[in-house]
């Protein structure tokens, strides 16, 4: 528990003078309220048994300005604990943020992105919680003990030592019931995580979950997460269920114990009647909070297993290579790979893979599906690292560039691309925030989608829908291709890039992007043989492997998997053609 607050310590110590002062008028709101014991011990002694009616007006004068004193001191006390807890927040949401930001692709295959967001808000909030009132509650607690029993032993020792009895037990109890307690709270959080991940999963695919009338089977797999949700709280209840009761009965056991010495103390003319309602007073006093303290160690609990989970995403591995040189410069182009396997697991999705492609060249992939083509142009983005070999950029190792140099000059268009929720030209624009409206413009025309946006409302300024709702699937490839030609990138990768659009659509594409794609080196992954017959080079792959390459023509000369996939392609448009036919309709537009 100790090491998730000392590690967290960077986000709290700077604003630990709020936390000092917060406690310093924590510790005055204290003691003004232990004030009212002594001055109902008065009004007992002296008003009412001593029938000096004159102090009565002075006594509940005093009473209710200890009381106005000590709300203006709590007011700042909390207000203090309240800013610490917020800018601590403030200061670690951004560093989560932050971190997550600059996690590796490999992060984002391992975890769900509904558990990331209860742990960038109801755990960051539970944290924040504890350090705004949980650590006041805690040393309100100490000093209240504290000054209670020093109060005591002032006004009887006998009843101290009898109530101080009882404290022991309470300490033990509480430590068992936290040990207890502590890893129920960490399960309620991974349900929560779970059940957060799947509202969004349903909620991000849920044409899919109506196109196949599943709405009956994600309600029972929401109800199910639900229940595990639902128990773990209760786990957390029924462990609360016995330790509150049994804390209610010490404290109250103490005061029958209290009044039974105390009465005996009265009667035998030992100690004053008002000593023994100014002594009970004390012991209400210091009742209350003992008995909230399992709330306060639910709090405690809570704030530990939400910290320990915040630590899960800041702890997670730095994949800066700090012990390496950093290459800034422009980048020309020239990429090779030198007998470069990657494992994801145990699986090979790359074996042994080397080739070069120069400045300039157009390097097309083909292979069927799992094949190891993306996994290949990932490498080349740094988007993971190869376990082994190495790979070139312009004869450095590709570990040597830095990662936002390398980034900014390797253009990336995937095959599933996103959008932004904000304008057209906010999204072609994201690369080169500062972009001028023709150069915007220029990018679109190239990709081929300049004609739909004058068609839209309000042209590139239309607002997109979440995902890019309100685009059809070509549309958004057409923007994302828009968005990465802007960027002017020395590599440029096509990820299947214009697989939502129609042939004709896609004919028009490859015309205007032989003017984007010279002089820079191009990385094309087409399921299409019709997209790749210009390349310079098509590597041909099958089980992450490359099992052929050559030129278009070259590959066609020869029995093998590219010909074997141009033959079937070929059989297929003829068929669409001979269909188009029959039914009067254009198979290029089909």
């Amino acid at each position: 528990m100790n090491g998730v607050y000392r590690r967290l310590g960077a986000y709290y110590r700077p604003y630990l003078p709020l936390m000092y002062a917060s406690l310093a008028l924590l510790v005055v709101t204290t003691g003004l309220a232990l004030a009212y014991p002594y001055l109902l011990k008065m009004i007992v002694n002296r008003v009412i048994i001593g029938h000096e009616y004159g102090q009565l007006l002075t006594l509940t004068g005093g009473i209710l300005l200890a009381a106005l004193v000590k709300g203006f001191f709590n007011f700042g006390q909390q207000y203090l604990g309240q800013l610490f807890g917020s800018k601590t927040a403030f200061d670690l949401r951004n560093a989560l943020y932050k971190k997550l930001n600059h996690q590796p692709f490999a992060y984002y295959d391992e975890v769900h992105s509904g558990d990331l967001m209860s742990r960038m808000t109801a755990d960051l909030d539970a944290f924040r919680m504890f350090l705004a009132f949980g650590i006041n509650n805690l040393v309100q607690l100490f000093f209240i003990v504290v000054m209670g029993i020093g109060l005591m032993l002032s006004m009887n020792w006998i009843l101290a030592i009898v109530i101080t009895c009882l404290m022991p037990i309470l300490a033990v109890t509480a430590l068992r019931f936290d040990k207890r307690l502590h890893p129920t709270f960490r399960q309620i959080r991974s349900t929560l995580g779970a059940l957060n991940s799947g509202v969004q999963e349903n909620i991000m695919g849920m044409r899919t979950v109506k196109s196949f009338a599943k709405e009956s089977f994600e309600i029972d797999k929401f109800n199910r997460r639900n229940d595990a949700y639902f128990e773990s709280n209760m786990d957390a209840t029924r462990l609360w269920r016995k330790f509150f009761p049994f804390i209610e009965f010490v404290g109250n056991f103490g005061v029958v114990l209290i009044l039974m010495v105390g009465g005996y103390l009265v009667v035998t003319n030992r100690m004053n009647l008002g000593d023994l309602v100014a002594f009970l007073s004390v012991v209400w006093f210091m009742i209350w909070p003992m008995s909230q303290l399992g709330f306060f160690l639910n709090n405690l609990t809570q704030a530990t297993a939400a910290g320990e989970r915040l630590l899960e995403i800041l702890d997670y591995p730095d994949t800066l290579d700090r012990d390496r040189e950093h290459l800034t410069g422009e980048i020309k182009g020239r990429v090779e790979f030198r007998n470069v396997t990657v494992r994801y697991g145990n699986v090979e999705v790359l074996k042994n893979v080397s080739f070069v492609a120069e400045p300039g060249e157009t390097i097309a992939l083909l292979g069927l599906t799992g094949s190891g083509k993306t996994s290949l142009t990932s490498l080349i983005a740094r988007f993971y690292d190869a376990g082994e070999g190495q790979i070139l950029i312009d004869g450095e190792d590709i570990r040597h560039w830095d990662r936002h140099t390398l980034r900014r000059q390797v253009g990336v268009v995937f095959q599933e691309p996103f959008l932004f929720s904000t304008t057209i030209f906010a999204n072609i624009a994201y690369g080169r925030p500062n972009a001028s409206e023709e150069d915007v413009e220029r990018a679109a025309t190239l990709a081929d989608a300049a004609e739909f946006i004058h068609g839209l409302p309000e042209g590139y300024f239309t607002l997109v829908g979440e995902r890019g709702m309100g685009l059809s699937g070509g549309q958004k490839q057409r923007v994302a291709l828009a968005r990465a030609i802007l960027l002017n990138p020395s590599i440029l990768i096509l990820d299947d890039a214009t697989s939502a659009v129609d042939m004709e659509t896609e004919y028009q594409i490859q015309q205007a992007l032989q003017q984007v794609m010279a002089g820079r080196t191009t990385f094309i992954i087409a399921h299409r043989i019709s997209s790749l017959k210009r390349a310079d080079q098509v590597l041909v792959l099958d089980d992450g492997r490359i099992v052929d390459r050559g030129t278009h023509d070259e590959l066609l000369s020869r029995p093998g998997l590219y010909r074997e996939i141009f033959d079937m392609q070929f059989q297929d448009f003829s068929s669409m053609n001979n269909v188009a036919v029959l039914t009067g309709t254009s198979g290029s537009r089909h």
